[in-house]
């Protein structure tokens, strides 16, 4: 199946509500879904016959934020996180991209992390991806087994991976810069 069959399929199983606009001309083309449905869209993709997307290849946060000033004006996206599905079949050979968009912060204010539900029960592999976006881009994942960091100390503050971080000068008393 291709990216407007699959986003066709999903429309007439979940609605407008859940899925996104029609795919986007793209060089990899996604299909947006909302992110209180991400766990019954990544089931369906998973279990349906013509689908059998069964390997999440990778799962990761992208920052849409623009700092610089010059580069800002030609910056065609209000600031906001993005957690992006990788998906592939092993047995009907085809790929599929799924992207939730989270504000920054949750509910505007600011320090307080986005949220998208887990789906570490419907791939497995979820569970390290999951915990490498909480780590570095702060998107906490609702319902995930082992919700804490990966990479980074547990007592670090912030995330590394954020365009808006700014790294600390000391940690534990050795200088960072």
């Amino acid at each position: 199946m291709n990216i407007n069959e699959i986003h066709t399929l999903l429309l007439e199983n979940f609605g407008e509500t859940v899925v996104g606009p029609a795919p986007q001309k793209a060089t990899d083309p996604w299909i947006e879904v909302a992110a209180d449905s991400i766990r019954e869209v990544a089931t369906f993709v998973r279990d349906h016959e013509q689908l059998r997307l069964d390997h999440l290849n990778d799962l990761c946060g992208v920052d849409y934020l623009e700092l610089d000033p010059k580069k800002a004006k030609k910056f065609e996206h209000e600031p906001h996180l993005e957690v992006v599905y990788q998906l592939s079949s092993t047995s009907l050979k085809h790929r599929l991209k799924l992207k939730v968009i989270l504000p920054r912060w949750e509910n505007d204010t600011a320090g307080s992390l986005p949220t998208c539900p887990s789906v570490s029960s419907v791939w497995g592999i979820a569970n390290w991806h999951e915990r490498e976006c909480y780590d570095l881009m702060g998107i906490q994942f609702e319902g995930h087994p082992n919700h804490r960091r990966i990479l980074c100390p547990e007592d670090w503050q912030g995330h590394a991976l954020r365009k808006d971080y700014e790294f600390p000068l000391e940690y534990h008393g050795v200088r960072g810069r």
